[in-house]
C-alpha cells in the first residue's frame, strides 16, 4: 500500500525534477513503448473486435480527476420499481484490443501496472489505446464490458450480470465538480442517486466490518525558489464512487467462486503488533482510540481535513500490507479468500487500463456468466500471475517510496539545522536508537538516529534535520 499520493506542480529544471529523472533511470522505469507494440496499437484501435450488443443508449458517466484520460469505468444508476436500485458499470474492454501472445500484451506482462510518480505517469498501454480508442471518455464508443447490479432497497445485490456490449459515456465529471453538483441541488438523477448507493454501500461496508482510507492526496509546489506540501482531503464522492468499484469487485469474487476458477485479491487480518503501535501514534497525535472501538469504527470518525488526522491516516496504511493474488481452480477456493479491509471476497475487475490482471478477471466473469470454460490464454497465465503482479507492485511502491523521498529531500534542503515537532511512529526492534518520526507541519515522514538513547515510540519528540539532498541525501533527522 503506498505511503500517499503525490504530485509535482514545478518547472522542468530543478534539482527535483532532475532528481525524479535520475530515479527513472535507476529503477530502470520503461519509458516509450517499442515501435512493434506502437504499430500493433494504431492498428488494434483501428480494428477492434467489437461486440453484438449494443448499449450506447445508455447515458454513462464518469468520475474522474481533471486532467485523467486513461477512463477505464463509467456508471449510470436508476430506481427500481421495487424500491431497489440498478447499477450498470462499463469496464473498458481491453481484450477487444489486445492479441493473447502479441506485442501488446508481451508489453503489459512486461509492465504489469501504470506507475504514477511526481512528475508523470508511465502507462500500461500505448496512449493511443489507453487515452483514445478504449478509453471511457465522453462521446467515444468503445467496447466494455458492461456489469448490471440490480440492489434492493438496502444495497445488497439481487442480480448479478456482465456481458460485452458497445457503450458510450455522455459526461466526464471530476470529484470537485460532482459534489457540487449534488451539493447544489442541480445533479441529474444518475448522479444524483450516487450518494443514495454510496450511503447504503458504505452502511454494509460497517456491517461486515470494512474499512475504506479515505487517504489525503498532497501536491507539491515550487515557489519562489522552494517547496510547499498540503495535504488534499477527498469528498464524500470519493467514497462513494469507490463503493461502486468495491460493489463490482465483490460480485465478480462471488462469479469467480461459483464458477470454481478465478484469482481473488487477498488481505490477511493486520497483526496485533501493528495495531498496537499504530494506537501509539493515535494517542501521541492526540487522537481519542478507546479500547471498546475497532480500526474501522475509529477510521470512519475522522476527518483527513484535520492535518492530525490525516497523519494518522498515512500512518493507518501499514495495516493493509501484505495483500496478495490469489488463483484457484476446480471449485478448489483458498483457505484465505477473504480481503480483510474489504471483509469479503474480492478481486481486481474494474482498471483494466492501468492495471494487467484486471483483463484476466473480467474474462473469468464473463466465462462464469455464460457458464463456459474460460479462455486458454487466461487459464494458462491464471498461476503466474500472482508473481507478476508482485514484482509490477513492488516496483510500482519503490517508485513511489523513493519518489516521495526525493520530495521531501527537495521540501526541506533549504532547512538543515532547523527544529521540528514531530511524532516517534516507529522504533527498530533490536536498535531502539533507529526510528521514523511524522512531523506535525509539515508533513513528513522521516529517518530519525538518536545516537545509543532509546526513542519514544507512540510521543512527542522535538528533532533537528541534519541532512535533506534531493537525490543525494535522504531526510534524516535527530532529536534536538
Amino acid at each position: 500500500m503506498p505511503r500517499r499520493h503525490l504530485h509535482v506542480t514545478a518547472a522542468a529544471d530543478t534539482p527535483l525534477r532532475a532528481a525524479l529523472r535520475a530515479l527513472r533511470t535507476e529503477l530502470e522505469i520503461p519509458e516509450a513503448f517499442p515501435p512493434a507494440v506502437i504499430v500493433e496499437a494504431e492498428r488494434a484501435a483501428r480494428e477492434p473486435n467489437l461486440p453484438e450488443h449494443d448499449a450506447t443508449d445508455i447515458p454513462f458517466f464518469t468520475i474522474d480527476p481533471p486532467a485523467s484520460r486513461d477512463l477505464d469505468q463509467a456508471m449510470h444508476l436508476a430506481r427500481r420499481a421495487d424500491g431497489g436500485y440498478r447499477v450498470h458499470y462499463a469496464i473498458a474492454d481491453v481484450a477487444a484490443f489486445v492479441v493473447p501472445g502479441g506485442a501488446i500484451d508481451a508489453e503489459a506482462h512486461r509492465r504489469v501496472t501504470t506507475l504514477y510518480l511526481p512528475d508523470g505517469k508511465v502507462p500500461l498501454h500505448p496512449a493511443v489505446l489507453s487515452e483514445g480508442a478504449a478509453s471511457l471518455l465522453p462521446g467515444n464508443t468503445a467496447p466494455a464490458l458492461l456489469w448490471r447490479l440490480d440492489l434492493d432497497a438496502e444495497g445488497r445485490v439481487v442480480t448479478t450480470d456482465v456481458r460485452r456490449a458497445l457503450v458510450r459515456s455522455r459526461a466526464k465529471l471530476d470529484y470537485a465538480g460532482a459534489q457540487a453538483q449534488i451539493d447544489g441541488g442541480t445533479a441529474e438523477e444518475p448522479l444524483a442517486l450516487l450518494p443514495y448507493v454510496g450511503r447504503l454501500r458504505e452502511a454494509l461496508e460497517i456491517e461486515r466490518g470494512g474499512v475504506s482510507l479515505n487517504v489525503p492526496e498532497q501536491e507539491v509546489v515550487e515557489a519562489d525558489g522552494s517547496y510547499t506540501l498540503a495535504y488534499r482531503a477527498p469528498h464524500p464522492v470519493d467514497g462513494w464512487n469507490a463503493q461502486i468499484s468495491l460493489l463490482t469487485g465483490m460480485a465478480a469474487a462471488d462469479l469467480m467462486i461459483a464458477a470454481g476458477t478465478g484469482i481473488l485479491r487477498t488481505l490477511p487480518p493486520a497483526p496485533d503488533g501493528a495495531v498496537a503501535r499504530l494506537r501509539l501514534s493515535a494517542k501521541a497525535l492526540g487522537i481519542d482510540w478507546p479500547h471498546h472501538v475497532s480500526y474501522a469504527a475509529l477510521i470512519r470518525g475522522l476527518d483527513p481535513h484535520d492535518g492530525r488526522h490525516a497523519a494518522f491516516l498515512q500512518d493507518a496504511t501499514a495495516l493493509l500490507r501484505g495483500s496478495d493474488y490469489t488463483p484457484f481452480t476446480g471449485g478448489h477456493v483458498p483457505p484465505l479468500a477473504v480481503h480483510a479491509a474489504v471483509a469479503d471476497e474480492y478481486t481486481h475487475c474494474t482498471a483494466p487500463l492501468r492495471r494487467l490482471v484486471d483483463r484476466y478477471a473480467g474474462e473469468l466473469c464473463l466465462a462464469a456468466v455464460a457458464g463456459t470454460a474460460p479462455p486458454e490464454w487466461v487459464l494458462g497465465a491464471l498461476d503466474g500471475l500472482p508473481k507478476e503482479m508482485a514484482k509490477g507492485t513492488k516496483l510500482a511502491n519503490t517508485a513511489e517510496r523513493e519518489s516521495v523521498d526525493i520530495v521531501e529531500e527537495a521540501l526541506l534542503s533549504n532547512r538543515v539545522g532547523e527544529t521540528f515537532e514531530s511524532v516517534v511512529i516507529d522504533v527498530k526492534e533490536h536498535e531502539p536508537d533507529v526510528g521514523t518520526v511524522h512531523l506535525e507541519e509539515p508533513a513528513v515522514i522521516g529517518r530519525v538516529l538518536a545516537d545509543g538513547a532509546p526513542l519514544p515510540l507512540g510521543d512527542r519528540l522535538r528533532v533537528r534535520l541534519t541532512q535533506a539532498d534531493p537525490g543525494r541525501a535522504k531526510v534524516q533527522f535527530a532529536p534536538a
